[in-house]
């Protein structure tokens, strides 16, 4: 509904136009008119009388039309330019229209007044004296009041904004006349109140009633000396003015803006029922004379509040309202008392705000939030509470405490857990984010920001003032929490909690401000504060970025350190200890948390992990919810199985695969023979069936025999073997007689396998272990699509798990998925349902066609899964931030308006309803003159952003699913009985039934598809960043091909490449773009498992073979672009252009990739095979002509031959006589390109060229170290013997002298594999010649 959108009157549409027209009075045929004009805003800022004139429009309806858009137009320009002096004051307040809304009308009659949004403020606490409560300049008080009831108090305002500009004698009697004035009215009215100085009053000015301007003050006592006029006004009952008249407070202003300080005066009168029963009182009120230069008093007289204003009480009214003060003597002395009462029973139930702050209304605490903690100094008894931080899930601590480390916080804390110690400075990153956090190891322990630097670290990071803080670290504090909330952590995944234990200082609040600039407002922000002054002063400070109603809100004020420690810790999920480890002795150790922390690289699995669960928190529905995380197809938690082995949760099924490695490593640790310290047994599996869960499943009930860990692949092998080794020697006295320590690497390639596993033996080998001694078993699961290919390297220690099952395995499947079914639906457990087919295609075709069914190929929701899809076909591993579903269906929408009918709802999901259905109703009936219900109704089912948002949908979609099916009914309280739903009524009613049809038609179709289709086969992905792919790349595979017949690959390809919000968005961008770079280069291999070996990635393959290999080239050169001129993505688009004989622009391309790594060895190769293949082509072309070959053909190729020598060389040649050169050069290219060597020259390397000799010992397979061990795959050693003679035979005698030193390894190599398969062989060197040549190395 456009009417309930701020827009300024440049951006109205039509629809704004015409509401604004109906709100000044023009009449509604006219209004139809300008509408079907298309007059917008823009038009109506420069119609004019001629041309509303030719309309139709009679001449009092031009006129009030032109005067009210003149109107407009004044008043818009003098609030911009208001607003451009008050733009500091806009804390918190969604930036809205600085013109009149169209809507505005609606709300009363003067809404054509055109308004700047600012803040509104709250007043200070009644006769309270808070010397740390401030006020923001500009901020809106609420309007003056008059008596609501007796103890709570009437305000008046005054703005002093002449007065304060006068000498100070007249100041100091305006100041006392206006206090006693209002006090005399306050004392006759029983009534407490409060007169404000230095806020705008009903004055007419461009300032807003209740502005809060202030007033400068250089001397307080001015105001405080008024107050003794105070006897001369009161003359009998002075004493009593006294007692009732509260000393001025002086509140200031907070003005970022202005450099002189402003201060709000303020009076409070407190008439209590023993100083004022039975009296009236009447006040001669101090004027100054300018005639005689003195003060002189006005006759007394009897003043009363009548509602904001503070009129005399007339001689009418004198005997009646004297008649009644005996009344209001009793209601004052009733609501003392009540008041006492009231203060002395009410108490905030801090626990459950406590709680509900810090777990956003979950009945318990877990891991599913990270925290931020910011604080200040601990004192010694507050630090003997804090082992609820302990059990948290801490990201990071922003502390201002310089002696954290030695003696605060940051010591006790590392008791129970390791940390990384920071600065601010190490937070103003250069580098991308994912260095970033890897450098930082943010996500492995807790990073502790010292923000105020260390007192013991001698590294120039001293503690230092406030005003040097602010000079030097403040701005490195902005980009400490920037980088956090924009780039690392996102929205909704954390909460920061500041713990005020200790003096509140301007630092603290200003971390404080960034957080809530950061954050776009208060929500996940908590503050705990122990003491209330200390809350004073922080409220005060902190008001500047939120009113201080919504700091309330989020603060638990007064709560003992012990208190909140207990409390929290009552509801902890997992409590805090130490883990147990097996033992050699058969019996169990204790392993410090912080030491397991220290072993950073390993995710050790304890004797009693998740031992420390706290079950009895657990809902059933939570512990489903884990149970179908795992089936949906999500990685298997210990958590699950823990559940599962106290009959927490169903039982797991063990794969036959699983006995199979139970039997290995049953034999690995009782055998005594053949046994190495280090031990492999590798896993293949298909993807999605289940071996990653078998491996874990090993871990699992292996930790009891040995010590189990899973292996983190961001640390380099160096630093896993050094953990290793401290967890396998772990409170072990002898080393011989040490457990062996189980490591799971998952999805690792195999040079990593083998660096893990030389740094372990180099290990044992250092420690002096028995080499027949078992220390380590790798247990190394890979996923890949054949198996068992795969399992014929290593037979005895391999084992496949595939899609198909086994007779006992399918016995297992199906009477799992018969109890699985009774809980959970098929399409919520469809991981598990499609292991049950055995992921049979024709089930995965049908149910990714029943998921597509109508589907709207045009919808935003639809292109995302598209490009989820396309990524979770192609590419392993790969996802899509939720923050990046978010920016590219553009969500983030709130709403500014009706804020007066608007409440909460109380329901953990932060919502807003009209506070009453009659309202509603009203509303709805005025709003229907503009917009039909059934419009509005369409308008709603057609919006996007509304059904596409996640948060709190499946409520949004059950309210409008009944808006158009539930019926009313007596028997439940309903007026009537009605055939349709009261929406459906009204329309076939008042409106027309075909548009109820339509509706009903539109309704189906909006209420079938939608995003939760796809949740069926979304999961998050294991990694900190919330994010979603398809749950099996199958299912991936299928979608796209259904989707392939409305948008080719290419196309979805493009659209990825070209979206400008998924690039743009800063949160989780650099795995987006290695995902989408990896789309476009990365190819399949073997010897990784995969079922070919292809010449590119399987997208270019696919579009190149099925669409066109034109798109393929135009895919590659829009990816170059995209990725700044990526040197590899250039070299696919040589490899491509050249396969596909476009050799000129293959050049063009190679020799782009060159520019940027000119000394990579792969891109000299593509470039080299560029000018080969074009060689070629141009002889074939030669051949053909036989006898009409012209000169400038052979010019031609010679000049390609020259720049492949050219590359080889590594240096340009300059051919002076080409006949020469070629006659010169023929025998070498001849031989090059045709492979025409005769075996007697072969046979002798000193009678050949260098280049030739390189060249053959390259064909032969001599050419570098990979090639040379490949020889030893050939089954037959007598053939791989004689080819490694051969290629011995081309070195030259002179090795040292003719070798540089590349070629002496391969030498060197050749002879150690020569020695492998022909131990006998004559070409053989002894070893004294080998180590010789090796120290030429």
């Amino acid at each position: 509904n456009t009417l309930h959108v701020h827009l300024p009157c440049e951006n109205w549409n039509e629809d704004h136009v015409s509401s604004w027209l109906q709100a000044i009075g023009i009449k509604p045929e006219h209004i139809q008119k300008l509408k079907a004009e298309e007059v917008t805003g823009p038009v109506l800022l420069n119609i004019n009388e001629s041309y509303l004139k030719k309309l139709g429009l009679g001449g009092g309806q031009i006129q009030l039309l032109l005067s009210k858009r003149d109107e407009l137009l004044d008043k818009s320009k003098t609030i911009k330019k208001r607003g451009e002096n008050r733009e500091e004051a806009k804390h918190e307040v969604v930036s809205s229209s600085d013109v009149t809304s169209p809507e505005q009308p609606l709300l009363s009659s003067d809404l054509t007044e055109t308004s700047v949004s600012l803040p509104q403020s709250r007043y200070r606490k009644f006769n309270d004296n808070d010397e740390h409560f401030s006020y923001i300049k500009h901020a809106i008080l609420p309007p003056e009041t008059g008596i609501d009831n007796l103890i709570t108090p009437c305000h008046e305002y005054k703005s002093l904004e002449n007065a304060c500009k006068l000498e100070l004698r007249k100041l100091k009697i305006k100041f006392a006349s206006e206090v006693i004035q209002f006090a005399c009215a306050c004392m006759n009215m029983r009534a407490n109140g409060t007169i404000h100085f230095g806020v705008m009053d009903k004055t007419k000015t461009s300032y807003k009633h209740g502005e809060i301007i202030g007033i400068p003050i250089e001397d307080k006592e001015i105001f405080q000396e008024a107050l003794d006029y105070i006897e001369n006004c009161f003359p009998a009952l002075h004493s009593d003015a006294r007692k009732c008249i509260k000393t001025p407070k002086f509140i200031p202003i907070v003005d970022k803006s202005s450099q002189t300080q402003n201060w709000i005066v303020e009076v409070d009168v407190v008439p209590m029922v023993n100083i004022v029963r039975d009296k009236l009182y009447g006040a001669r009120i101090p004027k100054f004379n300018e005639k005689t230069n003195k003060v002189e008093y006005e006759q007394k007289a009897y003043y009363q509040r009548v509602g904001p204003n503070t009129p005399r009480i007339t001689e009418d009214e004198h005997v009646s309202f004297i008649q009644a003060l005996k009344d209001l003597d009793q209601k004052r002395e009733q609501e003392e008392n009540n008041q006492n009462q009231t203060q002395a029973h009410f108490k905030e139930d801090l626990e459950r705000k406590l709680l509900v702050l810090l777990t956003r209304g979950k009945k318990y605490m877990d891991n599913t939030l990270r925290y931020i903690l910011v604080s200040n100094r601990f004192d010694q008894e507050n630090l003997q509470n804090i082992k609820f931080l302990a059990q948290m899930n801490i990201f990071c601590v922003f502390d201002y405490d310089p002696d954290s480390k030695s003696s605060g916080l940051c010591h006790n804390y590392k008791e129970h857990h390791a940390v990384n110690l920071h600065f601010l400075h190490d937070y103003d990153h250069r580098e991308n984010t994912v260095d970033l956090i890897k450098k930082l190891q943010l996500f492995d322990r807790t990073s502790w920001i010292f923000c105020n630097g260390r007192s013991d670290y001698n590294g120039g990071e001293s503690p230092c003032d406030e005003k040097t803080w602010i000079k030097t670290k403040k701005k490195l504090l902005k980009r400490a929490v920037s980088v956090i909330c924009n780039e690392i952590l996102p929205k909704g995944s954390f909460v920061v909690l500041f713990i005020l234990t200790s003096d509140v200082e301007q630092p603290l609040v200003d971390t404080f401000h960034e957080f809530y600039a950061e954050m776009s407002g208060h929500e996940d922000i908590v503050i705990i504060s122990v003491s209330r002054e200390n809350y004073k002063k922080w409220s005060s400070l902190a008001q500047v970025s939120c009113s201080l109603d919504t700091l309330e809100q989020i603060s638990v004020v007064g709560m003992p350190m012990s208190h909140v420690n207990a409390t929290i810790q009552v509801h902890q999920l997992t409590c805090h200890q130490d883990g147990c480890l097996p033992v050699s002795n058969n019996g169990v150790c204790f392993i410090k948390s912080v030491d397991v922390e220290h072993m950073n690289s390993l995710e050790v699995v304890c004797v009693d992990q998740c031992d420390e669960t706290n079950v009895n928190l657990m809902e059933q529905e939570q512990i489903q919810k884990i149970e179908q995380y795992f089936y949906q197809g999500g990685k298997i938690d210990w958590v699950n199985m823990w559940l599962a082995d106290n009959n927490k949760c169903e039982e797991v099924i063990k794969r036959d695969a699983y006995a199979e490695i139970n039997k290995m490593l049953e034999d690995l640790e009782r055998s005594d023979s053949l046994k190495r310290s280090i031990e492999n047994i590798n896993i293949y599996h298909e993807p999605g069936s289940g071996g990653s869960t078998v491996a874990r499943q090993i871990l699992w009930n292996w930790r009891k025999k040995m010590r189990c860990a899973v292996v983190k692949q961001s640390y380099q092998a160096t630093t896993v073997c050094e953990h290793a080794v401290q967890l396998w020697n772990y409170e072990e006295v002898d080393k011989n007689a040490c457990l062996p320590v189980l490591l799971l690497l998952e999805d690792c390639n195999a040079d990593y396998q083998d660096d893990l596993r030389r740094e372990l033996s180099n290990a044992v080998t250092t420690m002096k272990i028995s080499p027949s001694k078992l220390c380590f078993i790798i247990l190394c699961c890979k996923r890949s699509l054949d198996p068992e290919r795969m399992c014929t390297a290593l037979p005895l220690r391999t084992v496949g798990v595939t899609h198909k099952l086994s007779p006992a395995e399918k016995k297992l499947f199906s009477k799992k998925a018969g109890s699985l079914k009774l809980k959970f639906e098929p399409e919520f457990i469809l991981t598990f349902v499609l292991m049950s087919e055995e992921f049979e295609q024709s089930y995965i075709t049908g149910f990714v066609e029943n998921l597509l069914k109508e589907i709207d190929h045009s919808s935003l929701q639809t292109q995302l899964i598209k490009f989820v899809a396309l990524l979770n076909s192609h590419i392993e591993n790969s996802y899509l931030s939720i923050s990046h579903c978010e920016a590219f269906l553009g969500l983030g929408i709130h709403l500014d308006k009706f804020d007066k009918m608007l409440k909460s709802s109380e329901t953990h999901i932060s919502s807003v309803r009209i506070i009453h259905h009659l309202i509603a109703k009203e509303i709805l009936k005025q709003l229907s003159s503009y917009q039909s219900q059934s419009e509005i109704a369409r308008s709603l089912l057609q919006d996007k952003v509304l059904f596409d948002h996640r948060f709190g949908r499946d409520d949004f979609r059950k309210f409008v699913r009944d808006l158009f099916i539930k019926r009313t009914k007596k028997s439940k309280g309903d007026p009537n009985d009605s055939w349709f739903s009261p929406l459906i009524e009204h329309v076939r009613e008042t409106e027309d039934v075909e548009k109820a049809i339509d509706l009903l038609k539109l309704a189906y179709t909006r209420l079938g598809i939608h995003l939760d289709k796809f949740d069926k086969m979304l999961k998050s992905s294991e990694t900190h960043i919330d994010s979603v792919r398809i749950i099996h790349h199958l299912i991936a595979k299928e979608i796209l091909k259904q989707l392939s017949s409305y948008q080719s690959q290419s196309e979805i390809a493009r659209s990825l490449l070209q979206d400008k919000v998924l690039f743009d968005h800063r949160f989780g961008r650099d795995d987006l773009r290695k995902f989408v770079r990896d789309l476009f280069i990365k190819r399949t291999k073997k010897s990784k498992g995969d079922p070919n070996d292809s010449w590119f990635s399987p997208l270019i393959e696919h579009v190149r073979e099925t669409e066109d290999v034109e798109k393929a080239i135009d895919l590659l050169k829009l990816a170059y672009t995209r990725f700044d001129e990526d040197a590899f993505v250039a070299q696919q688009l040589a490899r491509l252009l050249n396969e596909n004989k476009n050799f000129e622009e293959a050049e063009i391309w190679a020799k782009r990739a060159k520019s940027h790594l000119p000394q990579h060895i792969y891109i000299l190769d593509t470039l080299g095979q560029v000018y080969k293949k074009w060689f070629y082509s141009k002889h074939d072309a030669i051949c053909k002509k036989n006898a009409d070959i012209q000169p400038e053909d052979i010019t031609d190729i010679i000049d390609t031959a020259k720049s492949f020598m050219e590359l080889a060389e590594g240096e340009p040649e300059t051919v002076n006589n080409p006949r020469k050169w070629l006659l010169r050069k023929s025998a070498v290219y001849a031989k090059l390109f045709f492979h025409d060597i005769q075996e007697d020259e072969a046979s002798d390397a000193n009678i050949v060229s260098p280049l030739m000799r390189q060249m053959k010992i390259f064909q032969l397979g001599g050419g570098n170290v990979t090639t040379i061990l490949y020889l030893l795959s050939d089954n037959n050693k007598q053939r791989a013997g004689a080819k490694l003679e051969k290629i011995i035979n081309l070195f030259p005698v002179d090795l040292n002298k003719d070798l540089d030193q590349t070629e002496l390894i391969n030498f060197i190599f050749c002879q150690i594999v020569l020695s492998c398969a022909s131990p006998g062989s004559g070409k053989l060197l002894s070893i004294e010649e080998l180590q010789n040549l090796a120290l030429d190395v």
